[in-house]
């Protein structure tokens, strides 16, 4: 499970950006999906808070190396979101996946969505930096208020 973790999530980002990267234009947008895992540890997690925190370490190398360069670069750090990610990580225990979203209104894709559209569509001199984004219940990874 760790090497899948790490080489979805940073060596897959890293080899993809170095592939990409010399074919992006000027006026292109770079649009890293991060996680609040990257942000606040919690509690079972490690493996994966170790990945999205070198996500973010990578964005923020990456912002260094591109400064000057005509190419926007944002990070979008969702937190609590209802996607296919559960049942993934609890080998398709859909009883167990649910759990995760018990009593408490999550994120959505569309959600997520919505707020990459806002990055991208900025006036060109503007670049969104990073957007952190979390259901209404949640304070970081790991704290979580359920309704009864």
């Amino acid at each position: 499970d760790e090497r899948t973790v790490f080489e979805t999530n940073v060596n897959g980002l890293v080899r993809m950006t170095r592939l990409c990267l010399p074919h992006i234009r000027a006026g292109g947008h770079i649009v890293n999906l991060g996680s609040i895992a990257g942000r606040q540890a919690y509690e079972g997690a490690a493996s994966y808070v170790a990945s999205k925190f070198a996500v973010r370490g990578f964005t923020y190398a990456l912002r260094e190396d591109l400064l000057g360069r005509p190419i926007r670069l944002t990070t979008v750090d969702p937190g609590l979101a209802e996607t296919e990610f559960s049942i993934v990580r609890f080998k398709g225990d859909t009883d167990k996946a649910a759990a995760v979203y018990k009593g408490v209104d999550p994120l959505t894709p569309d959600d997520v969505a919505e707020c990459i559209m806002f990055a991208l569509t900025r006036p060109w001199h503007v670049n969104v930096d990073e957007i952190v984004l979390k259901a209404r219940n949640q304070s970081s990874g790991g704290r979580i208020v359920r309704d009864a």
